[in-house]
């Protein structure tokens, strides 16, 4: 599969097997993904936590406050993306910009690492609904939760839907 097909094929995924469970190499090849990503200064200020088992169930339980995410009770893997704290030379970078380069540094990783698992034959969906304290104590993380993925396979029957996106005329402007 090559990025584009990657592109087209990967969505949210709201409905798992949770009588499937993923293959340990497919896991190694989707972190190993995220941890090729590029970051600022090659800082790479985050830590994913893979969760399976009980804690997978009570991180999802602590996606569903206000009875959202409750697709997520059947995903058999939750990966929990913590910020962490910057290498010297990002963080003065980000000081003198004025720039959060953690939250582009996750979303890049967290980018590489759903088109590998899509690559994989596997679904994702990307959260941020979800109770910051409760993930810390469950993962035992000093630093903030930013994002939780759901991965596993999806439900038989559980159809590619049509992308509705801008226009590419809306999104991308030419100056020469």
């Amino acid at each position: 599969m090559n990025f584009l097909e990657i592109a087209q094929t990967r969505q949210s995924c709201r409905s798992y097997d949770a009588n499937r469970p993923v293959e340990q190499e497919k896991l190694d090849a989707i972190l190993k993904a995220a941890q090729l990503a590029p970051s600022a200064c090659n800082a790479q200020p985050y830590h994913i936590t893979l969760c399976r088992g009980k804690a997978a169930a009570e991180v999802a339980a602590a996606t569903m406050g206000l009875g959202m995410n409750k697709f997520t009770a059947q995903a058999p893997v939750l990966l929990v993306i913590s910020e962490t704290a910057y290498n010297k030379t990002a963080a003065m970078g980000s000081r003198v910009k004025n720039n959060d380069y953690r939250s582009i540094d996750i979303g890049i990783a967290v980018a590489y690492l759903t088109a590998e698992a899509t690559a994989q034959g596997l679904s994702t969906c990307i959260l941020g609904w979800f109770d910051d304290a409760k993930i810390r104590k469950i993962c035992n993380l000093d630093s903030p939760v930013r994002l939780v993925v759901t991965l596993g396979y999806a439900s038989e029957g559980d159809s590619l839907r049509p992308k509705k996106r801008k226009e590419l005329s809306e999104l991308v402007s030419v100056q020469e």
